[in-house]
């Protein structure tokens, strides 16, 4: 939708207003939005302004680079546009691990995107879990504090208030968080028992729809780390252990095929199909965090999916001792 289309919407729209808090003072307008409605990105609510739908102290914000004050009075015109429409209750079955006051542990299948965007604008995780607890809706992308990509399967941790959102999310930047996944490589493993890959991943510069490995001093990115452990070989395959210790948008993808072992089915990134597998040979296998308020350790396993497990039939690979 063009900032034509936000401006020209009609009646259907949502005025909000609030008054700019003291620990905003000086900030910039679409900061002190985006602060303040987490629920919408910063990005559309700078096309708000830039349709004149923002007004700052009375009259329409210039730019969102304009500097506000304390007490400046805000109102905004939330416009329907595919992105807001997104955040609608869907109903849809979850495969729920691990379920408290504060955390959810869920089985995501290969296939389920997990936050609306561009071309999934419905069908998603998130629109899934504002139909299971109508609370989900107070919180930033429902309580979601990390992703999966499409289609990675395997486990994940969603917050159910606030407080533990923060937490989770101050966790999994102090790399606090465990997560480990198997993953099925092309050709055969004849490297380390474990190679720990440090390199920063950002945008291929030849090829914006996928990520690389960059050099910072000559391409925008942000350093990567990925612990690979090898547990068997197959035929013409590799069957490794990944642990995460940073979470950058396909990074155990894009380190494996720095390897020289792209995923099998992944073709972003070099995979073939093989062996039945239609999607990249990847599943997110245990999880281990604090709890964000009892601080009682956690860790939870979820067994291979099929598609994989026939994969791994196929091309003599073992896995039955993999998970306890």
């Amino acid at each position: 939708m063009s900032i034509e289309d936000l401006s020209d919407a009609g009646p259907d729209f949502e005025l909000r207003k609030f008054e700019v808090p003291e620990a905003l003072h000086g900030q910039r307008v679409d900061v002190v939005l985006a602060n303040q409605i987490p629920e919408f990105s910063r990005s559309y609510l700078q096309q708000l302004i830039d349709a004149g739908l923002v007004r700052l102290r009375g009259v329409a914000a210039a730019k969102p680079s304009t500097k506000v004050r304390v007490g400046d009075a805000i109102s905004i015109e939330l416009r329907p546009t595919p992105q807001t429409q997104a955040f609608r209750p869907e109903s849809m079955a979850l495969d729920v691990v691990h379920e408290d006051a504060d955390v959810l542990v869920l089985n995501k299948p290969a296939g389920l995107v997990v936050h609306p965007a561009p071309g999934n604008w419905s069908g998603t995780l998130l629109n899934g879990l504002l139909a299971r607890d109508p609370g989900a809706a107070l919180l930033p992308r429902a309580g979601i504090v990390h992703r999966l990509d499409k289609d990675t399967s395997g486990l994940m941790v969603v917050a159910r208030t606030r407080q533990s959102m923060d937490r989770l999310v101050q966790a999994i930047g102090a790399r606090l968080v465990r997560r480990q996944y198997l993953a099925i490589g092309h050709h055969c493993w004849r490297g380390d028992d474990i190679v720990q890959v440090d390199a920063p991943v950002g945008r291929d510069p030849r090829n914006r729809l996928r990520m690389a490995v960059v050099d910072l001093n000559h391409h925008p990115g942000k350093t990567a780390s990925t612990s690979v452990r090898p547990l068997g070989n197959g035929n013409a395959c590799c069957l490794v252990e990944c642990t995460l210790q940073t979470g950058r948008t396909h990074q155990i993808r894009v380190h494996m095929a720095s390897l020289g072992h792209p995923l099998l089915g992944d073709l972003l990134y070099g995979g073939a199909p093989l062996a039945g597998l239609q999607r990249q040979a990847l599943h997110a296998y245990r999880l281990a965090f604090e709890h964000p308020t009892s601080h009682r350790m956690l860790s939870f396993s979820a067994q291979l999916p099929l598609d994989m497990v026939n994969a791994m039939d196929a091309l003599g690979l073992r896995y039955n001792r993999i998970i306890e």
